[in-house]
């Protein structure tokens, strides 16, 4: 953790006696056993571990197209970030270079509103990034079953999903050095044959295509087109849980954030634009792995046997990265006392969180039995609870500490952060009013989950029953002024 003079320790027993004029930092417990210092992530890793958080390419946005149409999948592709995507990665730039700590959006909620909230935040956002984890194995083995059809059902896509988890799993444990490097050559071959199909797409356009609202007959899913664009463009704010991992983090957190917002919607939409515009196929067809069947149809088999190596490629990629946030939010969360210090436990080998990317892993194997939908729409319910709590901290922090040091600021004063808040805090209401009743049974069940395990927690500190980093007093940091 870089501070402008040596760090001084302080106690933060509550929010109110922190100085407001001192931003904080949470580092991992010196009582935890390292192999020495750890390596930072530098720029260029962290934009495409960013990526991976978010997208990992253009898989899985098929569904936008089969729910409402090409013109308004375009669209959705196009406005979306700009009502979503920037002001989810303007809040986390500022809150990550302020708190730059592993734990993210955790911390800003106990700073902003207590344990109990930090607690609640940390059970909705790691059992959405968990949810989430299972989704890509299930989306590799999708596409892989256009070309294996083993794959479609029974004992061999069970044991294809379990073996690519606990294999990926591993791989993660060895280090995060090594996933932020892999995921800069994961990105480039996986978006690979996009490109080769986007190029041999264009003499075959024709831009009235674009301009389709779907076919007659075919009734408009707004569920699955809403939760298909927030799957797609959310996950922003999952990089803050790194923020104790990444190499001068005032610096290089807004400006991998900026890079990738940029990357990723231009991922999206240029072999949207190609493929909607190059080919007219029954609306239907566009399910989750079409894109590998628009490949063969527009270039031939080759590209779509490359595209298939590209999701799969895309899909570890998007395993790593995500499953890194949530191994990273347990230690945050052992670092601040919301839980035991045993969950804070790095490996001696590789200094990763092994006790983190255990548990995300065992959760994550636990819903992978749900279908695609059900996954992404339990994940997205839990994150927009976990959102509309992160935007309040955001607008609360800044009214509780205007004059914290914040090396990125978002360039607008209160009323105006209020109404950037308000907007997406609108589109997570409307996504959580179409899920279905399964969500709302899944999601209600993890919630009072979490808030029985808050008071379990609190039972344990009160009973001594585990250690804890009381209050977080321990690993906090203040930078000298």
């Amino acid at each position: 953790m870089y501070n402008a003079q040596p760090p001084m320790k302080a106690s933060s027993k509550s929010p109110a006696n922190m100085p407001e004029e001192l931003p904080i930092s949470t580092t991992t417990d010196s009582t935890i056993t390292t192999a020495g210092p750890p390596k930072k992530l530098s720029l260029v890793p962290l934009i495409f571990l960013i990526y991976f958080e978010v997208a990992g390419g253009p898989y899985g946005e098929e569904p936008a197209v089969k729910a409402a149409g090409p013109l308004l999948a375009i669209i959705g592709f196009f406005v979306f970030p700009f009502i979503w995507s920037i002001p989810e990665a303007l809040i986390t730039a500022e809150l990550s270079t302020s708190f730059p700590g592993n734990g993210g959006f955790v911390i800003w909620a106990e700073r902003a509103f207590g344990p109990f909230c930090g607690s609640l935040m940390g059970t909705w956002k790691l059992l959405s990034g968990v949810i989430n984890i299972a989704a890509f194995p299930v989306l590799c083995i999708d596409y892989m079953k256009r070309l294996i059809p083993a794959l479609e059902s029974g004992l061999p896509r069970y044991f294809a999903i379990l073996g690519s988890t606990i294999g990926l799993s591993f791989l993660n444990y060895t280090g995060l050095t090594i996933v932020g490097y892999a995921a800069v050559v994961l990105a480039v071959v996986s978006l690979a044959p996009f490109i080769l199909m986007s190029l041999i797409a264009l003499p075959k356009i024709r831009p009235h295509r674009w301009m389709s609202l779907g076919q007659k007959g075919v009734e408009k899913d707004w569920n699955l087109y809403f939760n298909t664009l927030f799957w797609n463009l959310n996950f922003w704010d999952n990089v803050s849980t790194l923020a104790g991992e990444v190499e001068k983090p005032q610096k290089t957190f807004p400006r991998a954030l900026f890079v990738a917002v940029i990357f990723t919607c231009v991922a999206y939409l240029i072999p949207l634009l190609a493929v909607t515009g190059a080919l007219s196929v029954d609306q239907n067809e566009w399910e989750s792995g079409f894109m590998a069947q628009a490949a063969e149809l527009i270039a031939g088999k080759w590209l779509k046997i490359f595209l298939e190596i590209g999701a799969v490629l895309s899909a570890i990629g998007l395993f790593e990265a995500q499953l890194s946030s949530s191994a990273f939010q347990v230690l945050g969360m052992a670092d601040i006392g919301c839980l035991p210090k045993f969950f804070g436990l790095r490996s001696k080998w590789f200094n990763t969180p092994w006790v983190g990317i255990l548990l995300s892993t065992v959760i994550s194997l636990a819903v992978s039995y749900m279908n695609f939908t059900d996954i992404i729409s339990s994940a997205n319910f839990l994150y927009s609870l976990g959102m509309l709590l992160e935007f309040a901290s955001f607008v609360w922090l800044r009214r509780k500490l205007p004059t914290m040091k914040r090396p990125y600021r978002v360039p607008l004063r209160l009323p105006g952060l209020v109404i950037m808040c308000l907007i997406p805090s609108g589109f997570l209401v409307l996504i959580m009013v179409l899920a279905t009743k399964k969500v709302y049974l899944v999601s209600g069940v993890m919630t009072a989950g979490g808030i029985g395990w808050y008071f379990l927690m609190k039972l344990c500190k009160s009973k001594k029953l585990f250690k804890f980093n009381v209050d977080g007093e321990v690993g906090v940091e203040i930078n000298g002024q």
